[in-house]
């Protein structure tokens, strides 16, 4: 799989495309009105018990405005805080803090909005189970999201249509679904494939074809197990579809492998930060 990098450039253009966004055509009109001289000692603190995720960005966002304000770090990314916690101390003129203060506690928020999400599923499952991410993520902002994922515990899925096979049901719709499994593995070039069967008689048809992952998608719980109990020998196993945190756990008890689960990209609720000066 592509591997998510979180460089110092990516980080720098990530801020900056999102602090045009916010500032364009005319800067902060508002916080133009404001004395830059003055310096103040600000708390950046959580108003949730969450995993904390995207420091880096809110850092770059408040340099980018202001190289010389002073952003004190209280917290990792990937630890946790309780309700009322202290993430950071930010110290410096306070037009510039203000300018930078949206953007900055908007990266925060997703970011750790996701980690929180994906701890939850994962302290659900247990050790033996691992909770995958999917390409359900908001355009240009995959590598962040996935990022989050790692931080809550997660596991990264394929990152794009290049990094795997999935053989899903609408190619199966569109083709059959031995002959497009024996094309994969004749063309697979030490790519992964992993193969989506809806039910048992689907698995039985492909049982004994060399590839990596059946992903049982939609089944009930008695299927789903009957499904593990045939497939284990021959390949990981995957489980989707009706995930969410009630049914993970007895999802995790049929011995699945790996569950995806496209919420915790797509429907992660926000953490909610503030300043405090």
């Amino acid at each position: 799989m592509s591997k998510i990098k979180l460089s110092k450039e990516f980080i720098r253009n990530t801020v900056k495309l999102a602090l045009n966004e916010d500032l364009y055509p005319s800067g902060d009109i508002t916080s133009n009105l404001i004395d830059n001289d003055k310096i103040v000692v600000v708390k950046l603190i959580s108003n949730q018990s969450a995993i904390i995720g995207g420091l880096l960005f809110a850092k770059q966002t408040f340099s980018l405005i202001d190289n010389k304000t002073k952003f004190i770090i209280k917290k990792k990314d990937g630890s946790s805080v309780k309700r009322g916690g202290l993430v950071a101390i930010i110290k410096g003129k306070a037009k510039n803090i203000l300018i930078a203060e949206r953007v900055a506690l908007n990266f925060l928020s997703h970011i750790s909005g996701i980690a929180t999400k994906t701890n939850k599923f994962v302290k659900l499952v247990g050790k033996k189970t691992k909770v995958c991410c999917t390409r359900k993520t908001i355009p240009n902002l995959r590598v962040i999201q996935k990022y989050a994922v790692k931080l809550g515990g997660g596991t990264n899925h394929r990152f794009n249509l290049s990094d795997e096979y999935l053989i899903k049901d609408n190619h199966i719709a569109s083709s059959n679904l031995k002959s497009v499994v024996v094309k994969a593995i004749q063309n697979k070039k030490g790519k992964k494939i992993t193969v989506e069967v809806d039910n048992i008689k689907q698995l039985k048809s492909i049982l004994g074809l060399k590839f990596n992952t059946v992903l049982l998608d939609n089944m009930n719980i008695k299927n789903l197990k009957e499904s593990v109990k045939i497939a284990k020998k021959y390949y990981e196993t995957e489980a989707s579809g009706n995930v969410n945190l009630k049914t993970v756990k007895t999802i995790a008890s049929t011995g699945v492998n790996r569950i995806s689960v496209g919420s915790i990209t797509h429907s992660a609720p926000a953490i909610d930060f503030k300043l405090e000066i």
